[in-house]
């Protein structure tokens, strides 16, 4: 990737419309807000690291953008080659940036700083905001995180009020990759999600997390059934498609979609009757995986036949645990606003949320986009011909869009985060994480997930 070609068209001319004897541009990155109260932070070690750690710009880039720039503005006079060509001569293509960051991992309420940037060559003020495409992209794996963690509360609320907490890690599954935009898309997100979480079958999640955060194994999955696998066999042949399944995987856990035709009958007459003795003296469990139909409706139904088939008992907080040999998973329209409506439609039967797990994909990579949580990158501060000027935007049609002035920290105080004036006393909770080309802080991935649960 040409690091100069990654950022809008209309920064390019950016170099020409700050004051005269402008030196210094600092800028940050807050969540002003949106559907969730904090925001669990996440993937800029990403973007740093695939982009713009070491030599990221050569004579070579600058070449190509002269001619892609002339080209697309009609003109050879808004391309910024002198300073461009400094970077490589003076700094090795090497950013003169300096990026600070809350910790990956950390849940900080909206509304505080979670980053800031300045350029550190004062002949390249202009470069601190060219990035600002880039860097705030964090918003996606940010979100994405964020709203698997409140997914998270959820089930957890559930497995608290009906049974085993100690579950949850499991609990939310990655259906996300092929609904993904892109697949660069699925692997930040499904990292993201796998901060909070350990079953994904987003293959490009576990790698992020292998490649950029040190992770050697950050998500597991099983062997599953989709439709094509069942239906191959014909209507006629259901039962042998789902004996078949029990006969290649004669232990662990194996999840069946079972709806291809008729879920009731699938769980009456085949697992619950044909298949049963198969079940119960096999080595693993079976996870019946419905997939159509109105969950909260489906869902009670079918617990009630495995219930009959199967038997099942009473845990200690009172709830309906089924046989330990058969599990369901529901993954179909499975997303923030969903889980809560079928939990409940369970615990009104009855029914612990042990017995349960959910697949999400659409839901949970691709519901979101920047204002769900309200991102924006703002400049704050410049130096002008040695002058510190405090800065900000104010409209007067849009209050929630005030933005911060001047430089600032993100203070901790009794459990509280607070984004106050950079002189004022205290640790300040943004560190240092990118200076000069060079990374200054990496997190691993487990010390993110640690951070997450606190």
């Amino acid at each position: 990737m040409n690091p100069i070609l990654a950022t809008d068209s209309y920064k390019v001319s950016h170099w020409k419309q700050y004051p005269q004897g402008t030196r210094s541009v600092y800028s940050f990155l807050e969540s002003r807000g949106g559907i969730f109260p904090e925001t669990l932070f996440f993937g800029l070690q990403y973007i740093l690291k695939r982009y713009l750690v070491g030599q990221v710009v050569t004579q070579a880039d600058i070449f190509e953008a002269r001619e892609f720039f002339t080209a697309h503005f009609g003109s050879s006079e808004i391309f910024n080659e002198a300073g461009w060509q400094r970077i490589v001569d003076e700094h090795g293509g090497c950013l003169p940036v300096r990026i600070k960051a809350v910790a990956e991992g950390l849940r900080i309420p909206t509304g505080n700083v979670l980053l800031t940037m300045e350029n550190t060559d004062p002949q390249l003020p202009w470069l601190t905001n060219y990035l600002e495409t880039l860097i705030l992209q964090v918003w996606y794996p940010t979100t994405v995180a964020t709203q698997s963690y409140y997914m998270k509360k959820i089930i957890r609320e559930f497995l608290e009020e009906t049974g085993s907490p100690e579950l949850i890690d499991f609990k939310l599954h990655d259906f996300g990759y092929r609904g993904s935009t892109s697949d660069e898309s699925a692997g930040i997100g499904g990292a993201a999600h796998l901060v909070n979480f350990k079953g994904s079958d987003t293959l490009a999640g576990i790698l992020v997390a292998r490649d950029y955060y040190s992770e050697t194994m950050a998500g597991f999955s099983i062997p599953a059934a989709e439709h094509s696998t069942i239906t191959a066999w014909g209507k006629s042949n259901e039962r042998a498609a789902y004996e078949n399944m029990l006969d290649q995987f004669p232990a662990g856990l194996v999840a069946v979609v079972s709806d291809s035709y008729d879920i009731f009958n699938a769980c009456q007459n085949i697992w619950g009757q044909a298949l049963r003795d198969k079940i119960l003296e096999r080595d693993g469990v079976l996870v019946v995986r419905p997939d159509s139909g109105e969950p909260t409706e489906v869902l009670p139904q079918m617990f009630a036949i495995l219930g009959d088939a199967f038997g099942f008992e009473l845990n200690a907080k009172g709830y309906k645990l089924l046989n330990p040999k058969v599990r369901v998973i529901q993954g179909d329209g499975i997303d923030r606003e969903t889980l809560r409506p079928i939990l409940l439609a369970l615990k009104n039967n009855s029914w612990s949320a042990d017995n349960i797990a959910f697949g999400s994909g659409g839901g949970l990579l691709q519901k979101v986009n920047r204002d769900t949580s309200k991102f924006a990158i703002k400049c704050s501060e410049v130096k002008v011909n040695g002058e510190r000027r405090q800065v900000m935007k104010d409209p007067i049609t849009d209050p929630e869009k005030r933005s911060k002035a001047g430089r600032m920290k993100l203070l901790k105080n009794a459990g509280r985060y607070e984004t106050v004036a950079e002189n004022v006393p205290g640790e300040d909770q943004l560190r240092v994480v990118f200076e000069d080309g060079q990374l200054m802080r990496e997190y691993s991935f487990e010390d993110i997930r640690q951070r997450a649960e606190k």
